[in-house]
């Protein structure tokens, strides 16, 4: 699937040209919700695991459902992680999605299992403290006052559909831009999602949050409108 097709409003709202987002079609996920919502959002979007593409795109979306390891397994035969490594080395915008978030840390553990994951961050995501899972369904998040992401929407709510996440952030702090970190809760306090430089990622579904994952998503795709001009 491939579209060059967007809203032309949505287009106007980034600067009358859209940017172009690849969604990483490697076997997992909602991709072509995530392309629908990406194209309502202002992108030019192509579904697709061309490397090529995928690494020259303005934006990367790195969708995900199911469980970590088979996330993992299902994007290294597709060169998923040296395609996120050698955007983030460049500085060139990733947006990880729910498993596509977990994936990004370190290990992640399920049913005893400790997985390797992609180790773009430090820590361990592991099953959420809660008496009933999997959490599904509208939450609030505590977004920082300073964030892209949810800016004009930190108080509406988002859908959910895990039982893992990450729930402590291990990243040490560095001369460089603190990382901002949006939390979440369901029987503890875990990661709704992250921002930190290039690479961003929510826990949540943006593209089955109605018009507040709108709202998100159209903010990324500004972002990156901001970054190319």
């Amino acid at each position: 699937m491939t579209s060059s097709t967007t809203d032309s409003a949505a287009a106007d709202a980034v600067g009358g040209t859209a940017p172009s987002v690849v969604v990483f079609d490697y076997g997992s996920g909602n991709v072509h919700s995530a392309a629908k919502a990406l194209e309502a959002a202002g992108a030019d979007v192509m579904l697709t695991s061309d490397r090529a593409a995928a690494e020259n795109a303005d934006g990367l979306v790195v969708p995900g459902v199911g469980a970590f390891k088979a996330v993992v397994d299902q994007l290294r035969p597709v060169h998923g992680p040296e395609i996120i490594g050698r955007r983030l080395a460049g500085g060139r915008p990733v947006l990880g999605i729910c498993v596509g978030m977990q994936v990004l840390f370190e290990h992640g553990v399920e049913h005893g299992h400790d997985a390797d994951g992609l180790g773009e961050w430090p820590g361990t995501v592991e099953a959420l403290k809660a008496d009933v899972l999997p959490h599904m369904g509208w939450n609030t998040v505590d977004a920082p006052d300073d964030s892209v992401l949810f800016a004009g929407i930190r108080q509406e709510r988002f859908y959910f559909v895990h039982s893992f996440a990450a729930q402590s952030w291990e990243l040490p702090a560095s001369g460089r831009t603190a990382p901002k970190l949006t939390w979440s809760d369901h029987g503890g306090r875990f990661l709704a999602a992250v921002e930190n430089g290039p690479l961003s990622a929510t826990q949540f579904h943006p593209e089955k949050s109605g018009q507040a994952g709108l709202r998100l998503l159209r903010n990324w795709v500004q972002s990156l409108a901001a970054r190319s001009a």
